[in-house]
């Protein structure tokens, strides 16, 4: 496994070994030992999610706020995203910054988005299917929602009129969100 840290602290890229031959590839997409030795970090996952989506459809920005907090690993089994995690940290030197990953089932590649971060994702491909290992447990009460198209966190998705839920079309603007969050 290979770990790359990115411009915003605690955010990571996992590259899982795989294993290929004429047959097609092998790999574990977790093994908390080596997850552990690879990134320092002993997680315990409770839940895992997987959602399926046409393609242009965009999820997020989700997150849960404490005591409900959760950090996710998060994969495309199939297809692609451009996956986004934006810094929800007040005393982070990266509060209101995101950073945005292309994770699809060709390039294997995971994402590590800790509590404190405000997550979503755009389908690039017709039938995607999305993985989240998540360290807390869905709590309806504690979930909260970003607006995608928030110009004050100047996302590029790349697109202007994605397949999305009324409940993210309608999510409160960054400027009304007083964050729970520290380092």
């Amino acid at each position: 496994m290979k770990v790359r840290s990115l411009s915003i602290e605690g955010l990571l890229i996992i590259e899982p070994r795989v294993f290929e031959d004429d047959r097609g590839y092998f790999m574990e997409p977790f093994n908390e030992r080596t997850f552990k030795e690879a990134t320092g970090l002993s997680v315990d996952f409770v839940q895992d999610n997987e959602s399926g989506s046409v393609d242009n459809t965009l999820r997020g920005l989700h997150f849960q706020v404490p005591p409900a907090q959760q950090g996710k690993l998060v994969r495309a089994s199939r297809g692609a995203v451009l996956d986004v995690a934006v810094d929800l940290r007040v005393d982070s030197p990266t509060f209101g910054q995101h950073k945005a990953v292309v994770l699809s089932a060709e390039n294997k590649l995971q994402f590590w988005i800790p509590p404190g971060f405000a997550h979503g994702f755009l389908t690039l491909e017709e039938n995607t299917i999305f993985n989240y290992k998540c360290t807390g447990f869905y709590s309806q009460e504690n979930e909260v929602s970003l607006r995608w198209d928030d110009p004050d966190l100047g996302i590029d998705w790349g697109i202007e009129n994605p397949v999305i839920s009324e409940k993210d079309r309608n999510a409160p603007l960054w400027s009304s969100f007083d964050s729970p969050f520290t380092l």
